[in-house]
């Protein structure tokens, strides 16, 4: 008994796609029921994939005054300690 193996496997992926699509629904519904736990306004999701990078963006904490500095210490100390590395072997006789 001969079987259409095409048409056996566009089918598998026409449920398969139904099922993602409702699963990325349930999924944005918890994310949402989450967000309003957490004390934050629920957004409403225009895509079924929450992972875009501005909704990541928004997720990120903002940095304090105090890291701020913290951090521009840190890459001046990295930065000056490259240019001291760099400068040496480089570096012309005045």
């Amino acid at each position: 008994m001969p079987t259409d193996v095409a048409r056996t496997l566009r089918e598998a992926v026409s449920k398969l796609t139904a099922e993602r699509q409702q699963i990325d629904k349930q999924i944005v519904a918890l994310q949402s029921a989450l967000r309003s736990v957490n004390g934050r306004p629920a957004k409403t999701a225009t895509r079924a994939s929450s992972g875009s990078k501005t909704e990541r963006i928004a997720r990120r904490g903002r940095m304090s005054a105090a890291a701020r500095k913290a951090v521009s210490v840190r890459m001046k100390a990295y930065w000056a300690k490259r240019r001291g590395k760099t400068s040496k072997g480089k570096r012309k006789a005045a």
